[in-house]
């Protein structure tokens, strides 16, 4: 059984701009959609509507599995962080902006799961360091 996990910004862009559904029923058909608990904080804290609101808290309550980041992924994100971040010479915003993709690709890698993200830059290098998968959702 394959699993995929998909990012926050294949959630907002399908939400709010209709994006992605023929990658969707594909990834569907390939994969078990796992959610992750750092994309669905990430949707509960830009969720500014009702609307919003009542889509992010359905998925959390349809979410019969949710992953979610170990202390051990904490520690290796610190790590992977700062040498990607020195690699780049990222500022410090960079640098706790991409925390949480990092949070995500070793939730996913630890459970052999996919990335689907429209945020291909920064999964990419994170693939070169923990070898997670990542699938591009944009069509």
């Amino acid at each position: 059984m394959a699993f995929a996990i998909l990012d926050t910004g294949v959630y907002i862009d399908h939400w709010e701009h209709s994006r992605h559904g023929r990658v969707l029923v594909a990834v569907r058909r390939r994969f078990v959609v796992r959610q992750s608990a750092v994309v669905l904080s990430e949707l509960r804290r830009g969720a500014r509507t009702k609307s919003a609101l009542r889509l992010v808290d359905a998925l959390r309550d349809l979410s019969t599995v949710i992953w979610e980041p170990t202390a051990e992924d904490w520690w290796r994100a610190g790590k992977l962080i700062r040498a990607i971040g020195d690699a780049q010479d990222w500022e410090t915003t960079k640098r706790r902006e991409f925390q949480n993709d990092v949070l995500i690709a070793l939730t996913a890698v630890r459970h052999g799961a996919t990335v689907v993200t429209t945020n291909t830059n920064d999964f990419e290098f994170l693939a070169k360091s923990i070898k997670v998968r990542v699938e591009d959702a944009r069509e």
